[in-house]
């Protein structure tokens, strides 16, 4: 059975600290263990990568790209090698696998790009007197991700870090190592130097020696809104660069002019893809008035999904047996609650065969809420739950969106662009849909939040993220004019 290490230096690396293990969701099964990382280990990361930032820095960023391209080429060859890691850690489905590694193949492909896109400024202010800025890397970087995308969330930040000149260490979830690790094997492979990229493991106290290192410049995290919050204020105390996204609750509202079809479709892929557990799945629907035949549109396409990790009318397990009892549990409380219940993914846990396998199952889930007050309608649940609410107008429908703290992701179905300029002018959401339920931006676009799904500076890819990696350096020069003039001057 693997046991996952560092690693530093171009070098899988040992760690002398506690072991825990790695399940698969499908089968509930231990398939590898995970070292922690003692302080030694993270000072030892820290420094390696401090020390090869002077020299990384120092060469021009068509020439760090270079690196960049022949690993867009290695993640290609090897995408199903990854991709059937993804499916045994994380328990996405195949499609999913190959969709992820596609997507944050994106971002590499943007890194590339970045010669052009981080060009400096020059102008002559005055008579013989310029002004310049250029971007500049800040040092030691830190990417600190979840375990909904193993692959996608490292690649929204590692290419582009290294591209603007800075040296990286990532923190993979302890829930899900093994794809990082092999993506290690082709950075070593794409020839970057030592200490470029990096990997420590650990949980709760690795996170807090990176923040805390003094050689650490910038801090990325993804996950929760409290830690997002923690993390932030800690990295500003401490006056280094960060940028945190949280969590979501995201609304879709569907108008009664919108194409049933198209929607349904569309609905149920944002809220049952990768099993609901991504910060942009759809959360609640607001139908504006009764809306009976996208509902029943809706449910019927939902149920049509099978459990399994493979065709396209598969859907997934959740990552671990805590995230499905939490996901149960609220269906239980909207049930008791009042609502109605239009799919039971609860089902799902009867099943016999599925029951056998082990895995951490629970089917789509379709809610018809009553009561505003429903914890399912504010909480985020993180699975494949979409609830429901019929609002009488298009002010209750976005009074209710407001209302919520997050702000990641809306969006509005309707055929009619007066209606879907009225909603987008109005959304309290970062990245906001027309008929798209999943409106994920697509580079040179970046991807970030407001309200408490983002705390920090900028955004996490695209323009925001060369911006996050970069400083300003601004020069004013001036030369004395010569007294005498002759063919040289």
């Amino acid at each position: 059975m693997a046991t996952i290490t560092n690693f530093i230096n171009n070098e899988y690396t040992p760690v002398a600290g506690d072991k825990i293990p790695v399940h698969s969701p499908g089968s509930g099964k231990t398939i590898a263990h995970v070292q922690l990382s003692t302080q030694d280990q993270v000072n030892d990361a820290v420094e390696k990568a401090h020390t090869a930032f002077l020299a990384w820095s120092n060469r021009t960023v068509k020439d760090r790209v270079q690196y960049l391209i022949r690993f867009h080429q290695l993640v290609i060859k090897h995408k199903d090698e990854l991709a059937d890691l993804i499916v045994l850690e994380h328990g996405k489905t195949k499609e999913e696998a190959l969709a992820e590694i596609a997507k944050g193949n994106e971002t590499v492909e943007f890194a590339l790009s970045l010669p052009q896109l981080i060009l400096g400024h020059s102008l002559e202010v005055s008579r013989g007197v310029y002004c310049q800025d250029v971007r500049r890397p800040h040092g030691v970087v830190v990417s600190i991700v979840p375990f909904n995308f193993p692959f996608m969330v490292p690649m929204w930040t590692l290419p582009i870090a290294i591209a603007t000149g800075n040296t990286f260490i990532l923190k993979p979830s302890e829930k899900v190592p093994l794809t990082m690790n092999k993506t290690m094997e082709l950075i070593k492979e794409a020839g970057f130097p030592e200490g470029v990229v990096n990997i420590v493991n650990g949980t709760v106290n690795t996170v807090q020696l990176l923040c805390d290192h003094p050689k650490t410049k910038a801090i990325t995290f993804v996950g929760t809104s409290h830690v997002a919050e923690l993390l932030s204020h800690r990295c500003r105390l401490l006056n280094k660069r960060i940028i945190a996204l949280g969590g979501a609750k995201n609304h879709l509202i569907a108008s009664k002019d919108c194409n049933i079809d198209m929607a349904s479709s569309d609905i149920v892929a944002s809220f049952t893809g990768c099993s609901g557990q991504r910060c942009m799945a759809a959360s609640v629907l607001l139908t504006l008035g009764k809306q009976p035949e996208l509902l029943d549109a809706i449910v019927a396409k939902a149920k049509a999904l099978q459990p399994g990790q493979a065709g396209k009318s598969a859907m997934g397990p959740v990552i671990d047996i805590a995230s499905r009892d939490k996901i149960v549990r609220y269906i239980e409380e909207s049930e008791k609650a009042g609502a109605q219940i239009l799919l039971d993914g609860r089902t799902w846990l009867k099943d016999e065969k599925l029951v056998a396998t082990g895995g951490f199952w629970v089917g789509p889930t379709v809610i018809l809420h009553k009561n505003k007050q429903d914890k399912a309608l504010h909480d985020e649940i993180f699975g494949p739950v979409i609830s429901i609410y019929e609002c009488e107008n298009q002010e209750e429908a976005i009074a209710i969106e407001n209302a919520n703290p997050y702000g990641n992701a809306a969006c509005i179905y309707t055929n009619s662009g007066a209606i879907a300029e009225w909603f987008t002018k109005r959304f309290s959401a970062g990245m906001i849909g027309v008929n798209i339920g999943v409106p994920v931006p697509r580079e040179p676009f970046s991807f970030g939040g407001i309200n408490r799904s983002k705390f920090g500076d900028f955004d996490i890819t695209g323009h925001g993220g060369m911006e996050f990696f970069t400083s300003l350096r601004k020069t004013t020069t001036k030369w004395v004019i010569p007294k005498e003039a002759n063919w040289m001057n």
